[in-house]
């Protein structure tokens, strides 16, 4: 089953993705929340699968949301369900850590699918969304800012460790290993840890720049 929270300022949009949710044989509705600060806490506490987000919501938006779960719940992939298709917001989002982006006019049967993507640590994207990252990439220099986290992962990854002797190391589970890698890997636009070593090395980013 792939456990899913949702975080939206309009109830009757909550209200209507939790009824259609409850339609996928294979999805498990865990909570929503209204407001940024709350899907925070929801996620923290219930550490759904994927979370589905709106980017304008009260006290935190959506793009802050998804950059504080990258530590308070590293395992949850971040779907954006928005209005918005410009491709600052977009690009933004998908920076911030969020795995997928889809427009709130999507047919179900396409939000069914981007679930499934999402759990499987796949990129579920609208074609907007993949067209303004492909440009943003092409146009932005390789540094890409990471978390005191997601450099701590990435030099263990770089020496070579397992998932499991980087939790034993780190003092995680190896859940919560995967979840961070599966971030690394959107934000930094690699597919494998072979790859991700190579970015390191290719970047320097782990280098001490004293």
């Amino acid at each position: 089953m792939i456990r899913v929270a949702i975080a939206d300022d309009h109830k009757v949009v909550r209200v209507g993705l939790e009824q259609l949710l409850q339609t996928f044989d294979d999805v498990e509705f865990v909570g929503a929340g209204g407001g940024g600060e709350e899907a925070v806490g929801l996620c923290a506490e219930h550490r759904p699968d994927v979370l589905l987000l709106d980017l304008s919501m009260p006290d935190l938006d959506g793009i802050e949301v998804t950059k504080r779960l990258r530590d308070a719940s590293p395992e949850t992939k971040v779907v954006v369900f928005t209005s918005f298709s410009d491709r600052e917001r977009i690009v933004q989002a998908l920076d911030a850590g969020a795995v997928g982006y889809l427009l709130k006019d999507a047919e179900p049967d396409e939000l069914h699918s981007a679930l499934r993507a999402a759990a499987r640590g796949e990129a579920p994207l609208t074609p907007r969304a993949a067209a303004a990252l492909l440009e943003d990439r092409r146009n932005r220099p390789a540094e890409v800012p990471l978390t005191a986290r997601e450099r701590e992962v990435l030099s263990l990854v770089v020496e070579g460790l397992a998932n499991k002797q980087i939790a034993r190391r780190m003092g995680i589970s190896e859940k919560t290993v995967k979840g961070h890698l599966t971030n690394l890997f959107q934000r930094i636009g690699v597919a494998d840890r072979t790859q991700a070593a190579l970015w390191a090395e290719r970047t320097g980013v782990l280098r001490d720049p004293h």
